[in-house]
């Protein structure tokens, strides 16, 4: 394939001064996003543009350390310092394979109009689909350590713009729950009765008018993760202001630390479509570089899982046992599948000990002659107290990886742990998949040995209920999977109507939506570890699986090439030569024309698996079209409801 090269527009960046105030603006490669910085009668504001138009109004910054007044509040802009750079790096995993970011810089350095002086300096970057700031706290006289109460970053939208929101129950958490559609004020105001909500980033957010956004945080080492709430109480307020995740062992403070310190970047996406949200790689690039040396132990890859069916043997018996597990070995080798995982069951509180009823060491050295890989599960309060000793057994095993679960915490030694984790796994060998967690925040680009999230309204819910639903599913591409690696646990081959739909907590659980859509759905997400769910059996004797075992886990590049959070979404993932595209739609059939324009010159076998006119309501239904296409071809996407 033909390499494409692009030329950056040139460094627009301007810098003038006010009557009463020092205002600086820094804009976007490309001119089309720019956020400006102010010390307006001493207070510390910024606020963004996009395409000329207002999305976020001048909105306060600071930080509340113990013992002080905000720190941002009562300061000056002493010095301000204007840069461009290039994020040039490779993933292992993820949207693209090499990453090319141009961005411009600003860094402004101000001091406190006090007796005490502090200092404090914001960083910002402005690239083309996104800007990003955070708070440094550097060395100084009168303050000697970093001890965060609050952190006072205002987010003050021009519009009372519609929110897909994570509503949160508290602070502990896995993340696991639906995108909730609702204007932003209506998560501080109840038909007016003033109220707030917790709401885990990303939240996304349709501007008419002006544009789509996205919030979120990246590179949390050292701090606590953040939520965001509307404070107004008022049916008129439509901003959003910061909440740490306040600390389980300190009273007041939610971050101590020495000097310097750094924030996480606060991230604005921005964009015409919400699909740019799932191609950008600001995530990852706001993140420090690969700190494990050799990574050519770190693969992508499918497996094989015995837990969402009930851990069948083959025979269609619950059988939680060292020959079950084998029997899972045998269904990935057979298939092409990187890795087996082995879920819950095999040890108790001490993780270095075998219950009787799976040998570990047995099933790991059985998969290894057949050419396969393990994972194990684990109880992440576990790991805490035995991650030392634990993880260089596993690596004597010849364990691959580590499927870590109900985390459920982010406050500073929470975030702490997992960077603990991943290091310590890396030390050992040993890939590591988050479960009963918070959000990715792009720790997979210094830690390449972190390859999945679950922090997801996954799969396993079709077991309890009915949240796990095509219109579910669609909207999880547009919010959920802004910062990626998101392990949903697709393969699902039950499929029935909604009316036809039971859950079933014991064995072969169904699935709504079609056999085309869960095929679809390892394209749709992203995902470097993806399970195959269902009984092997169930995949016997049917052509469908052949889309499954020959699906990558690695891509080059993504491109979202359509849909919205409410309809459907379509996308394209190329690994080498290949293009695999994947369309889903909720409860409403959705038909369109899609161009192949994305495809390099040349003419390409397209394969494809698609509803039929009768997989509304037979949703096992499927048909499978071969036909040659060229980059100047289009194709006719006829998707069922589901």
């Amino acid at each position: 394939m033909k390499n494409i090269k692009l030329a950056v527009g040139v460094l627009s960046l301007a810098c003038f001064a006010a009557m009463n105030a020092a205002t600086h603006e820094l804009q976007s490669p490309d001119g089309n996003i720019s956020i400006k910085f102010s010390d307006d009668s001493l207070k510390l504001v910024y606020n963004v543009d996009y395409k000329g138009k207002v999305f976020i109004e001048p909105s306060k910054l600071g930080l509340k350390l113990q013992g002080a007044d905000v720190l941002g509040q009562n300061v000056q802009i002493t010095d301000a310092e204007l840069s461009q750079g290039v994020d040039s790096y490779t993933l292992l995993h993820g949207r693209s394979g090499k990453v090319d970011d141009a961005y411009n810089a600003l860094t402004l350095e101000m001091q406190e109009n006090s007796l005490t002086e502090r200092k404090l300096v914001v960083e910002a970057r402005a690239y083309n689909d996104a800007v990003a700031f955070r708070y440094i706290v550097p060395e100084q006289t009168h303050l000697t350590d970093y001890n965060l109460v609050e952190e006072c970053t205002e987010f003050c939208l021009a519009k009372d713009a519609t929110a897909y929101a994570l509503v949160l129950p508290n602070y502990k958490s896995g993340y696991e729950s639906e995108y909730h559609k609702l204007p932003v004020s209506a998560l501080a105001n109840q038909g007016g009765v003033a109220s707030h909500y917790l709401v885990g980033m990303p939240v996304l957010l349709d501007m008419p008018g002006v544009g789509w956004g996205a919030i979120i945080e990246t590179d949390l080492e050292g701090n606590a993760a953040t939520y965001l709430t509307n404070p107004t109480g008022s049916w008129m307020g439509h901003k959003f202001t910061t909440i740490v995740s306040p600390s389980r062992s300190r009273s007041e403070v939610a971050v101590a630390s020495t000097l310097p310190h750094h924030s996480p970047w606060r991230v604005i996406m921005l964009a015409d479509e919400p699909g740019r949200f799932g191609e950008t790689n600001v995530v990852t690039s706001l993140n420090p570089e690969c700190r494990v040396a050799d990574t050519s132990w770190i693969s992508a890859g499918l497996s094989s899982w015995d837990w969402w069916n009930g851990s069948l043997n083959k025979a269609g018996e619950v059988a939680y046992t060292t020959e079950t597990m084998k029997y899972y070995v045998d269904f990935a080798a057979e298939n092409g599948f990187k890795y087996m995982t082995i879920d819950a069951g095999w040890c108790g509180e001490d993780i270095t000990k075998c219950r009787d009823n799976v040998n570990v060491p047995e099933v790991v050295a059985y998969a290894k002659s057949k050419g396969v890989k393990v994972f194990i599960w684990l109880y992440s309060r576990f790991v805490w107290n035995q991650m030392d000793e634990a993880f260089p057994l596993y690596e004597k095993w010849g364990v691959a990886g580590l499927k870590i679960d109900f985390i459920e915490r982010n406050d500073q030694a929470g975030i702490d742990w997992y960077y603990r984790v991943a290091k310590k796994a890396a030390e050992h060998h040993l890939m590591v998949d988050y479960h009963g967690c918070t959000n990715p925040w792009g720790l997979q680009r210094t830690y390449p040995n972190v390859v999945g999230y679950e922090a997801i309204l996954g799969m396993e819910q079709s077991k309890a209920g009915g949240r796990d639903n095509p219109d579910n599913r669609v909207a999880l591409a547009f919010t959920r999977m802004i910062p990626g690696l998101m392990d949903y646990t697709p393969g699902g081959f039950d499929n029935v109507t909604p009316e036809e739909f039971e859950p079933n907590m014991v064995t072969r659980p169904q699935v709504m939506g079609t056999r085309a859509q869960h095929l679809a759905l390892y394209v749709v997400y992203d995902s470097p570890f993806q399970m195959v769910s269902d009984w092997p059996e169930a995949y016997k004797n049917d052509r469908s699986f052949d889309f499954i075992k020959e699906v990558p886990a690695r891509w080059d590049e993504t491109r979202v090439l359509n849909g919205t959070p409410d309809t459907h979404i379509t996308v394209a993932r190329r690994n080498g030569n290949d293009w695999w595209l994947g369309a889903i739609t909720g409860w409403e059939p959705t038909s369109f024309k899609l161009p192949l324009d994305f495809l390099g010159e040349g003419s390409y076998t397209a394969v494809i698996y698609r509803d039929t006119k009768e997989s509304g309501d037979q949703p096992k239904q499927y048909e499978v079209k071969e036909m040659k296409v060229t980059s100047r071809s289009t194709l006719n996407i006829d998707m069922a409801r589901g």
